[in-house]
């Protein structure tokens, strides 16, 4: 019998069903010979540093650097009953073979890999990779499957990221935490970076002086033609005045013929771009939208950098094509003929080819779907008719124009063939998108021109313009820029440019939001006081794009087997214990960078010192073990924990007895009293609340909470 491990509950069910695996268990499907089950995410990551000893626990310089001889693992607490599961069936004797179908990439094949090993596990594996869920794609996947070791060495890259990751991180934020103290200031091999390119921008805008520059123009029966920007005021003065009802003659007429090429079809970060700037969601919900498409299988695998199908897939996209024009609106107005060829290349295409919509969305009613994944549907089906659609063909007139020694100018264009760019219209007047753009200087037609044309009494004028400052960040501008930060620096060989992956950028921008760092100020991205502080102090070699352009080449060199991972780590150790040994102390007055003046929430009833609100939850300022963030297993919001702290009882929704069932009462705090419990071996003391529990007699009204004064 063959085990089968998906990343996900619904991939797995997918698969169980093109397997025959139709047998419900306990975590698992069973049947024809397959038992599928499930990872949720990663249920194995690395130890937490005290693992490699006590003295870890306590964040001081002299415990710095972390460097782990040996690396240890632990399994997830909130996804152990799965990893039990998964545990029980890879030791059952009736499995013999093991087939690894997490997503296809890197971070799929560590979360089947640790799994594995934590387990134990000696059984033969196999390869499952798709890019898609449709039935034909899981069983020509089955029918292909390949020996796991052929993936050894993406695994080691997989490993090498995350154990940089995991050095970076933790030693650079712990040093520059305990050197300034105050709040937890977080390093990151890719946030740090990209916080430093928005913080960028923003002292650029904060230091930008406006200044004023000129352009001279004339009338000209209705044709307006202008100069060039003029810097200095007199001078365009002077030339306003000379022309002013004076002859201007049509000096040279250029015609030209241009054409713009369809759109290429969208990896990750371009779809989350586009719909960031048309929709505004967020590069994290672009992501969710589109994955929970994949998974009802209606579009194609979404972690993908690559913007091109492979060579063998015209006739799935020909049908496809015609599927689109079939079910969405905008495109049954349209003849189509498709230009496919276009679009392939299995050169330029990765672990994975651009994201399309697939034959599915036949069978299910699209208007049934949430409004987001729709529009992520039909924006995916879009760039498909665009990216395969005839040229956008227009001719562009240029003219310049004499008038006394002086050269103005114009241009504008003729549309011939709106071609692709006509089912972009039809899209966006579907999705009554109104785009900001700006002001396009050839839209308009000019009239009727020749050269030598002459034109009498001419009126002039003189427009006075500011220069502006450059615009902040948009999470659509943001993943551009950290698509393309440090590629310069990188081979060409790499597959992976810029900051981050196009299945990380989106998390990486929430941490920094998360955390505090960056807010956001309607689709701006704006870094906060302490983000602004905290690349102030940090080394360049935290916050340098050419960082990560070094690791991601390197990386690549590792999963090709051309660079060991022993090679690749002993680097990032040695810029990691560079790093403590530069960065040991900060001034006084540094220290107080990132202090913030806290009210204390009331007084703590053990020890009555100040209970203080933290990053993890209020606590007490003398740590003296009393847990005032929670009640009866239910977390405290503020506000309750002050009634509490004051005496007064609290009528709390929301509590689960042994049972499972849910209930309500009112708490009346009694004192404290202590506890003690053993978790991973370790025993765990402490002081609680102390509560006289009440029922109210009538059904109270449904919401977290209700303070009610003695």
């Amino acid at each position: 019998m063959q085990l089968v491990i998906a990343e996900k509950p619904s991939v797995a069910r997918s698969i169980a069903e093109v397997l025959g695996a139709t047998d419900k268990k306990n975590g698992y499907l069973e049947g024809n010979g397959y038992i599928v089950s499930w990872c949720v995410g990663h249920l194995v990551e690395l130890a937490q540093p005290d693992a490699y000893g006590e003295q870890y626990g306590k964040w001081s310089y002299d415990n710095l650097p972390i460097l782990p001889t040996t690396w240890k693992y632990m399994v997830k607490e909130d996804t152990k009953s799965q990893y039990q599961v998964l545990y029980q069936l890879m030791k059952d004797d009736r499995v013999d073979t093991v087939i690894c179908a997490t997503d296809a990439g890197r971070e799929g094949e560590l979360i089947f890999r640790l799994t594995y090993k934590m387990a134990e596990c000696k059984k033969a594996t196999k390869r499952l990779w798709i890019s898609s869920m449709e039935e034909r794609a899981i069983k020509d996947g089955f029918d292909h499957l390949r020996p796991g070791s052929d993936y050894d060495h993406l695994y080691m890259a997989a490993i090498g990221r995350q154990q940089a990751d995991w050095l970076v991180g933790l030693n650079g934020t712990r040093l520059f935490t305990v050197l300034y103290g105050g709040k937890m200031l977080k390093v990151g091999r890719v946030q740090t970076p990209t916080l430093a390119m928005l913080v960028d921008r923003e002292t650029m805008i904060l230091n930008f002086v406006k200044e004023k520059y000129y352009t001279t123009h004339l009338d000209m029966n209705g044709l307006d033609v202008a100069t060039k920007r003029i810097d200095d005021k007199s001078q365009a003065e002077t030339i306003m005045q000379n022309c002013q009802n004076k002859q201007a003659c049509i000096a040279k007429v250029i015609k030209e013929e241009k054409t713009i090429a369809p759109p290429k079809l969208y990896d990750l970060t371009s779809l989350q771009r586009d719909a960031n700037r048309l929709f505004g969601f967020t590069a994290k919900q672009t992501l969710e939208y589109t994955q929970s498409l994949y998974e009802k299988k209606l579009v194609t695998y979404p972690r993908t950098d690559s913007q091109y199908l492979t060579d063998d897939m015209e006739e799935n996209v020909a049908a496809v094509i015609k599927a689109i024009q079939s079910e969405l609106q905008f495109a049954k107005a349209f003849t189509l003929c498709p230009d496919i060829k276009r679009v392939m290349n299995s050169k330029k295409v990765s672990d994975h080819h651009a994201i399309i919509p697939t034959v599915e969305i036949l069978k299910v009613e699209l208007s049934a779907l949430p409004t987001a994944e729709n529009k992520i549907l039909s924006l995916v089906a879009n760039r498909l008719l665009c990216g395969t659609g005839a040229k956008y063909f227009y001719e562009k007139t240029s003219i310049e124009v004499d008038c006394e020694g002086n050269i103005f100018g114009a241009s504008g264009k003729v549309v011939k063939d709106f071609g692709w760019k006509g089912l972009d219209d039809a899209f966006r007047s579907a999705f009554v998108i109104k785009e900001e753009k700006e002001p396009d200087a050839e839209a308009k037609s000019l009239p009727d021109i020749y050269e030598g044309m002459v034109f009498e009494q001419v009126t002039s004028k003189m427009l006075e313009h500011d220069t502006t400052p450059p615009k902040h960040f948009t999470e659509d501008s943001l993943l551009s820029a950290m698509e393309r930060a440090g590629a310069e620096d990188m081979g060409e060989e790499v597959e992976r440019k810029g900051l981050g992956t196009p299945a990380t950028r989106a998390d990486i921008i929430e941490k920094l939001v998360k955390d505090g760092f960056v807010k956001r100020e309607k689709k701006q991205m704006i870094p906060t006081d302490d983000g602004m502080k905290l690349i102030t102090i940090l080394p360049d070699i935290i916050k340098s794009p050419k960082l990560t352009a070094d690791w991601e080449n390197e990386l690549t060199l590792v999963s090709r087997g051309e660079l060991s991972l022993t090679t690749y780590m002993n680097g990032i150790e040695t810029m990691v214990q560079d790093l403590v040994k530069t960065y040991h102390e900060v001034c006084d007055e540094n220290k107080k960078m990132f202090s913030v003046d806290q009210k204390p929430l009331g007084k703590c009833p053990k020890c009555g010192g100040d209970i203080l609100k933290g990053k993890y939850g209020p606590y007490c300022s003398k740590k003296c073990g009393m847990n005032v963030g929670r009640a009866m297993g239910a977390t405290l919001s503020d506000d309750e924990l002050i009634t509490l702290l004051n005496g007064k009882k609290l009528l709390m929704q929301g509590l689960r007895g042994r049972s499972g069932k849910v209930y309500a009462a009112y708490l009346i705090p009694k004192g404290i009293e202590d506890f003690t419990y053993v978790k991973d071996g370790k025993e765990i003391t402490g002081s609680q609340f102390k509560f006289e529990m009440k029922f109210p007699k009538k059904k109270v009204a449904k919401k977290n909470s209700q303070v009610v004064g003695q």
